[in-house]
């Protein structure tokens, strides 16, 4: 029988920035500040944050993550929409952001007008290959989740991420973790894989 419980970790919205970008936002030669390794190998908090602005309002205190990326981007919640006036921002992987909504990135030392880049952060699982043989899945193969006690739900369209340098954990954000109670830690139980 594959293995079915995995630890279930909620993400706050936060910024992927690239080096050219973080210069411009924090000034000429400055370098991310770790706070915090996270659980995926090579990952970590950063004590810089900015403000991310839409057509109708802004958030401020939006946290980076490290290391810089390729790209920049921001992932914020579902319920983030209303306050920046972004209808229609698409769910997506981390990464795929062909047509994806625009934004501004405010920081200390000077702003950024993105022309794609933010999205909502589709849920999915970490997996090692040796993890995605135990609970047998795939990359890109979609299961179900339950997660909760008293008001347990089954979250569908989670992706699996499978990669030699992931480290077993699922991710959903704070919007979903708070519709059904429950805090980062908590073991989820996939209970379908969809063939």
């Amino acid at each position: 029988m594959p293995e079915t419980h995995v630890v279930v970790n909620l993400s706050n919205r936060h910024i992927h920035v690239t080096k050219e970008d973080l210069e411009v936002l924090f000034g000429k030669g400055h370098s991310l500040t770790k706070t915090k390794d996270l659980i995926q190998p090579g990952q970590f908090a950063c004590a810089e944050t900015v403000t991310i602005k839409g057509p109708k309002g802004s958030i401020e205190g939006v946290r980076i993550l490290g290391p810089e990326r390729k790209e920049t981007q921001c992932e914020i919640l579902a319920s983030d929409v209303f306050k920046l006036g972004v209808p229609g921002c698409p769910v997506r992987e981390s990464g795929d952001l062909e047509g994806s909504f625009p934004f501004e990135v405010i920081g200390p030392a000077g702003s950024l007008k993105k022309e794609r880049g933010l999205i909502i952060a589709k849920r999915h699982i970490h997996f090692s290959p040796d993890d995605a043989k135990r609970f047998g899945v795939l990359d890109k193969q979609v299961v179900a989740i339950k997660v909760g006690t008293e008001r347990a739900a089954i979250f569908l369209n989670v992706v699996c991420r499978v990669a030699g340098n992931y480290a077993l954990e699922c991710h959903i954000d704070f919007d979903e973790g708070n519709a059904v109670g429950v805090s980062s830690g908590v073991m989820g139980e996939i209970v379908d894989v969809q063939q």
